[in-house]
């Protein structure tokens, strides 16, 4: 198949896309970079190069974090909350216009079912903008009865607290879910009042780039939003490391959490890390009946289990191991293999040829050290990066499959004698991100739910996020969180104001 029999049936605007010569987005312009490198983009269903975007450097992200800077002092700062709240609802709505567009791009790009694509990169996001601009009127400091005992005699005092942008953001987003990540950093950080300089992966940079289309068409006073592509060693550090910078929101990898993470210290930047998991699903013998399905699809193989809340590891009460096993094993070799622009296609192809033979490692390793593949034999596509859905048992607690993120469709079974030995396995983990429990006795689940050292839990149902609902981890699951109030705090800074009277 060629790129013009892939590209054929997508919607207009999409060929026109991929066409143009892609350019990043600095200061309100598009801006050509002529001695930059360029990275090629695959559709990842067939291993085809869809197009090519600048591999920039230092000279590219001062650019674009010397207009964030320019504009957070500029036009920016003196409007009013009412008129921030407006101009991020107009982006909300001219990406529900355009939403088709984006839903095949990452398709396209990422590889992930056109329904999610739909669904989750572009319904939710479009939520998501909607609620952050909602909080642009309503950040509020407080009025403080003081106590202070200075001179000269008699002295009274007025003490409040002003909420303020805490400056230019950058933000570095991750693959799995390049849309969603995209409008949780910026939809936040405008809400605040900040500007932000975004680096999304060179593997999946198409929506953010047709974002920033968005973000001129709604008129975004010129450096508000800027948009650089490149290699995360190179743009991805020049990033992490400016002085100029105020904030770093980084989702990713714990490794590479770390290290944003002491850059931004040795900096003195705020920062908040949205990172990896080893999330355990506890199924109790009192679960509901016939719940496989949904367990497969919702917690365990979602996204090609490229979700750092996927349930990936199973702990099952013996009573129902071997039968929950069987049952999960035979919904995973029932998932149909397509690319993610075939709405039938329940298993779509992993991101890249490096991730899927990533991911083949981990099985190769798992089955050398004992494990047994009660799924995951079934031939893939030849074209495409694909990887059968792999339920993993005869596992131990110390195995790498066990203790290591796979991110991907590959899960490991393990079966717990009672409540305290499945909270035991559950805890066990240098991660904590998220967990779910599945039983009808609330008793139980609400004693479990407090008991779970996760920054998530979830009771009966897995993978489901709200813009008004804290997420992140703990542990090395990363350092503050996204979403709703708490998410809003990270990109604000508290300034006390003490006036003294008579």
């Amino acid at each position: 198949m060629t790129l013009e029999q892939t590209l054929i049936h997508l919607h207009p605007d999409v060929r026109d896309f991929l066409k143009r010569d892609q350019q990043i987005f600095i200061g309100g312009a598009f801006t050509p970079t002529p001695n930059a490198d360029r990275i090629d983009v695959f559709d990842p269903s067939s291993g085809l190069a869809i197009t090519t975007i600048p591999a920039c450097g230092n000279a590219e992200i001062n650019e674009a974090v010397a207009a964030a800077r320019s504009a957070l002092t500029g036009e920016w700062s003196r409007l009013r909350p009412a008129d921030r709240e407006r101009a991020i609802q107009k982006l909300a709505d001219l990406l529900e216009r355009d939403g088709e567009v984006f839903a095949q791009l990452e398709s396209l790009n990422n590889g992930k079912n056109i329904g999610l694509s739909r669904a989750i990169e572009v319904g939710a996001s479009v939520d998501y903008l909607r609620y952050m601009a909602g909080w642009a009127t309503k950040i509020e400091g407080h009025t403080l009865d003081s106590s202070i005992q200075a001179p000269p005699e008699g002295s009274r005092y007025m003490t409040y607290t002003l909420r303020e942008p805490v400056g230019v953001v950058g933000a570095i987003i991750p693959w799995n879910f390049p849309l969603s990540m995209l409008v949780w950093k910026v939809g936040t950080a405008l809400a605040a009042g900040c500007t932000i300089v975004v680096k999304p992966s060179e593997e999946t940079p198409l929506t953010a780039l047709r974002f920033a289309h968005l973000c001129h068409e709604a008129g975004l006073p010129a450096g508000v939003v800027n948009i650089v592509t490149g290699y995360g060693h190179s743009a991805g550090a020049a990033l992490a490391t400016h002085p100029a910078i105020d904030k770093l929101a980084f989702t990713g990898s714990t490794e590479v959490g770390k290290i944003i993470g002491h850059n931004a210290v040795d900096g003195m930047k705020r920062f908040t890390l949205e990172l990896g998991g080893k999330s355990p699903m506890l199924l109790f013998a009192d679960m509901q009946d016939n719940q496989d399905q949904l367990l497969a699809r919702l917690g365990l193989f979602f996204n090609q289990g490229q979700v750092c809340t996927a349930a990936t590891r199973v702990l099952i009460e013996r009573s129902i191991y071997e039968q929950t096993v069987e049952k999960l094993a035979k919904v995973a070799d029932s998932l149909a293999f397509g690319p993610g622009l075939d709405p039938t296609a329940e298993m779509n192809p992993v991101v890249s040829a490096r991730q899927r033979d990533r991911v083949k490692g981990f099985i190769e390793r798992a089955e050398a050290a004992g494990a047994c593949l009660s799924s995951g034999h079934r031939a893939v596509p030849e074209r495409g990066y694909f990887v059968a859905p792999t339920l993993v048992s005869n596992v131990t607690p110390d195995m790498e499959i066990v203790r290591e993120e796979v991110f991907g469709p590959v899960i490991a079974a393990m079966p717990f004698e009672d409540e305290e030995h499945a909270l035991h396995l559950a805890n066990n983990t240098s991660y904590g991100l998220a967990a779910s429990i599945w039983s009808t006795d609330l008793n139980r689940a609400m004693r479990l739910t407090r008991a779970l050292k996760a920054g998530t839990v979830w009771v009966n149902t897995h993978n489901v996020l709200d813009a008004n609902l804290p997420f992140g981890g703990m542990k090395q699951s990363g350092l503050g969180r996204e979403h709703g109030r708490e998410g809003l705090e990270h990109y604000l800074e508290t300034k006390t104001v003490t006036i003294r009277y008579q």
